[in-house]
């Protein structure tokens, strides 16, 4: 990594913990001053503070040295005396339903970010999506049992529609760690003519890290063959230290021939390490064509899904079937709309991934901590700004959705203890409280650690 890309992913991290926390603590500091609670301090960071200032109302907003949070501290009983003319605007003091919507506040906020980033992509970006035809089938395989073959385009699976790759995606994480008969419903493209047949999932992928749902099933997806033009070089990578250029075509590599950009991605995927003689065809600036022979050796390199081994180039892709590939375009309405539906999507894909690692059907490999997330964002970054602004939604939601967990410490624990005694008319016990406390953070503590060891192990 150059010191370029070093402070480009800082900033960007930066931005991403800034941006995704001081929204969150916004949300509980807004409500709590509607509710007629004191703010003491809005912080971003924790630590020395580096700079702050004061508002009218006494609230201190400060930016502190360590910048992996943030919190909003109120007058709060429960944290000391309380002097006797800030009684009146203490949170302990407030109606259940008032501490309950200052909790809820923060998570609503991380959603409300997140619909927001979503409908500025809609409408700004738009969308593509890919109809899931198949490419290659495995021998042997789950999707070979169920005689799929290449060309079929998926249309439904278990009677649910799967219009694009991603809908098929998200239906076929639901069905991981199970065990039982899965439908496909297939067609081939510009038939009517549909056609069904079945096959068995046994405890599908339930230890796998990082699980692939497509190859998971012996397939991939349809590709154009890419042409043998290089379409970009990552910088820093080896493809770049040799000199080969955007618009070279690959000739051949140790004298051998190939047909497609793939073909040469697994010829050289298999030959980490080793110098690698490259001929290139280029065009020279008075449009002639010369040939250089090049040496390239193929290293592991950093990608959002773990390392390969890689030159660092992009091959210069083929044409799509007509309608194989849809853009979208979305007004205003459409996209909030739009919006709305992705947040969803994203919210019950969490939901039934927490229930699925409860019962065991998904590893607990796959939970990542802080260091997974900076690299996620920091690769986010590299992809350009859409890119980024994609995921910073995707996080929002999570972190919203992760603080509503009914666990002490978190919001939703101070949910649940509000909800309670809105019920039975007085607050839960001191003693219960504790307690509850202790085991939040026990449970906190050990998803960290777990989420750190699967972070380093994968770093």
């Amino acid at each position: 990594m150059t010191v370029f890309e070093f402070v480009t992913n800082t900033i960007a991290i930066l931005i991403a913990i800034t941006l995704l926390v001081g929204i969150h603590e916004f949300g509980h500091f807004y409500v709590a001053r509607r509710c007629g609670v004191k703010v003491l301090r809005f912080s971003i960071g924790f630590g020395r503070r580096l700079f702050g200032w004061h508002d009218k109302y006494g609230t201190e907003f400060t930016v502190s040295t360590i910048p992996l949070g943030g919190y909003v501290k109120m007058v709060d009983e429960r944290e000391g005396e309380v002097s006797p003319e800030d009684l009146p605007y203490a949170f302990t003091q407030k109606p259940p339903w008032q501490r309950i919507a200052i909790a809820l506040a923060g998570p609503l906020a991380n959603l409300i970010l997140a619909v927001l980033l979503y409908w500025l992509l809609a409408t700004v970006q738009g969308s593509f999506s890919v109809s899931p035809v198949i490419g290659d089938v495995e021998q042997g395989s789950i999707a070979e049992f169920a005689r799929l073959e290449s060309g079929q385009e998926i249309v439904a699976v278990d009677g649910h529609s799967t219009p694009t790759r991603r809908a098929l995606e998200l239906y076929l994480i639901s069905r991981l760690g199970e065990t039982g008969e899965i439908t496909f419903t297939v067609k081939y493209p510009g038939e009517a003519l549909v056609y069904e047949s079945q096959a068995t999932l046994d405890n599908w992928l339930r230890s796998v890290e990082a699980p692939d749902v497509i190859s998971g099933l012996g397939l991939s997806f349809y590709m154009p063959p890419s042409s043998l033009n290089i379409g970009h070089v990552y910088p820093g990578s080896p493809a770049a230290e040799s000199g080969l250029k955007v618009g070279d075509r690959i000739v051949s590599i140790d004298g051998e021939v190939k047909d497609s950009g793939q073909q040469w991605s697994g010829y050289t995927a298999q030959r980490e390490g080793q110098p690698l003689e490259v001929l290139v065809e280029r065009q020279t600036a008075d449009g002639d064509q010369e040939f250089l022979t090049l040496v390239v050796t193929p290293r592991k390199m950093a990608v959002p899904q773990g390392e390969k081994v890689l030159m660092g180039i992009a091959w210069k892709q083929g044409t799509w079937p007509e309608g194989m590939v849809r853009k979208h375009t979305y007004g205003p309405i459409d996209g909030f709309t739009k919006a709305v539906h992705e947040v969803g999507d994203v919210v019950s894909m969490v939901f039934l991934s927490l229930k699925k690692l409860i019962l065991g059907e998904i590893s607990p490999k796959n939970l990542s901590g802080p260091i997974g997330i900076a690299k996620v964002v920091a690769h986010s970054a590299e992809a350009g700004i859409w890119t980024f602004v994609n995921v910073l939604a995707y996080i929002s939601v999570l972190l919203g959705v992760f603080n509503l967990l009914p666990i002490p410490v978190l919001d939703g624990g101070h949910i649940l203890y509000g909800l309670i005694e809105w019920v039975k008319g007085s607050p839960v016990s001191e003693k219960i409280q504790i307690m509850g406390f202790q085991v939040g953070v026990a449970m906190l503590l050990g998803l960290t650690v777990i989420a750190l060891y699967n972070d380093i192990l994968r770093f």
